[in-house]
């Protein structure tokens, strides 16, 4: 089988938290950061004779993520006990869903969904030198699990399409996407040509996605290329070395003793209340996309304007304050998001949608454009304010700058007469000198026109 082609097919499996103020079975807080074991109930400790109640908003986030992802959602669907041990995992099972989930089929790009269904979180284990302590904070906490068709063939396919499907959750509220605190987490399944499959688990960032992919990859065409074979096993990334090691052998279905809950009934989802949900949804990142593309904006700035839901809603501010799409767009994705990235927090868009108008109705040049943003986006002030305190209101009076420049026309008798002689280049030297005469301030496409105009005389 040496050197034959091997197709890498991949999947992914996302596991989101999913935005709730309390747990999926009980009223216990879902906040990040608490101390240890702060967060607890006999439910989510698993207590005997403590009974689990359904959180009717994580099923109503669980039917979001499946409209904004045009799945089908199954007006009845069962949770399963998936029976496992674990330190982490006080009951010594896991509430999910197995044969009958919420929702199936949808669609994220050109990636089919396989499923959509409901889940509790385990506990998190803290490794320490000697010990591994046991924090249970996160028990309970309610995720929606999003399982893909294996119809990916390289990591940059899955990385665009966990991209786009973190985008989703985010603009719906239906997961804030912080991979950093596991809110958003994917273990991904890897084989070459529909070979038998390695899992590796709790991938938390888009670097480690594509790096464990990537080596994956490698490690099987190697491994089969010296006559060896792929075993079902579950693998983890590690970092340090970027390579993927062994976590243990892959255990099937049937290996979880999967059931049927007994202490909850068949989860009923009526179709008023699957409506209801689809009508106040907000618009996805694709039809954004296609709405930007829409007020010529090219795809690519479109799509990097709808990176972030909070980076969308200002660029909408902007637009609305500035009318200018193009012009909101560019300062939106340039010098906003640099703000963004160093601070924290983004400018006023009002603030900037007038510095956009004063631009181009050419009260303020480029330039001055770009300190006066700088000063507005760290004090606050209104970019008015900053330019007349500042005296930076350009001159766009053709009469001032023809005064101006006829000056310095007549101060420069001998580079006049080397431009007059052909020596083109020496209007930039022209340029800098009726700037200078100007303070800076001359409206630079009319200043130039005016050069070029008494130097050709």
């Amino acid at each position: 089988m040496a050197g034959q082609d091997r197709t890498p097919v991949i999947g992914l499996e996302v596991h989101a938290r999913l935005l709730t103020r309390s747990k999926i079975f009980c009223a216990c807080s879902t906040s990040f950061g608490a101390p240890p074991n702060t967060h607890v109930c006999p439910v989510c400790l698993g207590y005997p004779g403590a009974l689990p109640v359904l959180n009717r908003s994580a099923v109503e986030l669980g039917i979001r993520a499946a409209v904004a992802t045009a799945c089908t959602i199954h007006e009845t669907s069962v949770f399963a006990r998936k029976n496992y041990f674990y330190p982490d995992l006080p009951k010594g099972y896991q509430i999910s869903q197995f044969d009958r989930p919420l929702a199936t089929g949808g669609r994220v790009g050109s990636v089919t969904i396989r499923r959509i269904h409901l889940e509790e979180d385990a506990g998190k284990l803290i490794h320490a030198a000697d010990a591994s302590l046991v924090d249970l904070n996160r028990a309970g906490v309610p995720l929606v699990e999003i399982v893909s068709e294996p119809e990916m063939h390289s990591a940059a396919e899955a990385d665009a399409y966990l991209t786009r499907l973190r985008q989703i959750l985010m603009y719906g509220g239906i997961c804030d996407g912080n991979m950093e605190e596991g809110s958003l987490r994917c273990d991904a399944n890897v084989s070459i040509a529909f070979g038998t499959r390695t899992e590796i688990k709790n991938l938390n960032s888009f670097r480690y996605l594509r790096n464990a992919i990537d080596f994956e990859i490698e490690r099987q065409r190697a491994e089969l290329e010296r006559g060896g074979r792929i075993v079902q096993e579950t693998r983890l990334y590690d970092p340090s070395s970027g390579e993927t090691r062994v976590m243990r052998s892959k255990e099937a279905a049937h290996d979880y003793r999967y059931f049927p809950e007994p202490d909850l009934f068949t989860l009923r989802v009526d179709r008023p209340w699957i409506e209801e949900v689809a009508r106040r949804l907000p618009e996805m990142p694709d039809a954004r996309v296609r709405r930007y593309e829409g007020l010529g904006i090219p795809a690519v700035e479109a799509e990097a304007l709808v990176a972030m839901p909070e980076l969308a809603a200002h660029f909408e501010a902007v637009l609305a304050a500035s009318g200018n799409a193009r012009a909101a767009a560019n300062w939106t994705r340039n010098e906003v998001l640099r703000i963004f990235h160093q601070s924290g927090s983004f400018p006023d868009p009002a603030h900037v949608g007038e510095l956009i108008r004063m631009i181009e109705s050419g009260t303020v040049g480029g330039k001055a454009g770009k300190e006066v943003f700088e000063e507005m986006a760290s004090s606050g002030e209104a970019p008015a304010a900053i330019v007349e305190r500042r005296g930076l209101r350009q001159i766009s009076d053709p009469e001032v700058i023809r005064a101006a420049a006829l000056r310095v026309v007549e101060r420069n008798g001998a580079q006049v007469a080397q431009y007059r002689a052909g020596k083109q280049q020496l209007f930039g030297f022209f340029v800098g000198q009726l700037m200078q005469e100007t303070g800076g301030k001359a409206n630079a496409e009319i200043a130039n026109r005016i050069l070029r105009e008494l130097l050709s005389a």
